[in-house]
């Protein structure tokens, strides 16, 4: 069954002493991941926010791929933020910026550039069913704010499909969520495709990924900026 991580700093292995934390998953999906995101991403420039970048290492190995992108992280976990600023400068990449505290809890949350006020993309990794339905809401609704017309949402992570779960391990790492808090699950992507639809941004394309995982694609209409 697949594990949950709320706090990195208080599972896996221990802090480096600059800061950074690791986190499990990204080693086994971090390729993955870049497998469906990357023939969107790998030739475009303009600006990236990542919503709950954890441990900070998506997003450096993200940028390390995509010189031409900006990639801003950002996170609600004080001890997050210290991981991913001390990802940062030990990457030293120069289209990495400072993490950015965003609460998506907030239904007025927004982000701060140093440009234009537009995002080519976000990303968004395992955070919609260890969050209360709200936060998918307002991810929606801030997407189809800040996205640029023809921008990309992706969305990684454990989904059901038309009420029905894609894998036997993906409903018994449903019911431990619920579990661990009624709030949280494994959200159907019938309801995030509603959310998404009110936001302009129709869902284009969902990846098969190892482990019952997906990657969701959502596509704001290149006429809307």
């Amino acid at each position: 069954m697949p594990k949950f991580v709320v706090d990195f700093g208080s599972t896996g292995a221990p802090q480096q002493p600059d800061g950074r934390l690791d986190g499990p998953a990204f080693h086994r999906n971090h390729e993955p991941i870049w497998s469906a995101v990357g023939p969107y991403l790998g030739t475009e420039g303009g600006d990236v926010l990542e919503l709950g970048s954890g441990t900070g290492q998506h997003i450096a190995a993200f940028a390390r791929r995509t010189p031409r992108l900006v990639w801003w992280p950002s996170d609600v976990n004080p001890a997050h933020l210290a991981s991913i600023a001390a990802w940062r400068a030990h990457v030293g990449l120069a289209n990495l910026r400072a993490p950015q505290h965003i609460d998506l809890d907030d239904p007025d949350w927004t982000w701060v550039g140093d440009g234009p006020d537009k995002l080519a993309a976000m990303l968004c990794i395992n955070v919609l069913h260890i969050a209360p339905w709200a936060v998918s809401q307002n991810l929606f609704a801030g997407a189809g704010r800040l996205l640029n017309g023809g921008g990309w949402l992706f969305l990684y992570g454990p989904f059901m499909r038309d009420g029905i779960h894609t894998a036997p391990s993906n409903q018994s790492f449903d019911r431990s969520l619920r579990a661990e808090n009624p709030d949280w699950g494994v959200r159907d992507i019938r309801d995030l495709a509603a959310l998404a639809q009110d936001a302009g941004l129709p869902l284009t394309q969902s990846v098969a990924m190892p482990a019952n995982n997906q990657v969701l694609v959502f596509t704001r209409d290149p006429r809307e900026d």
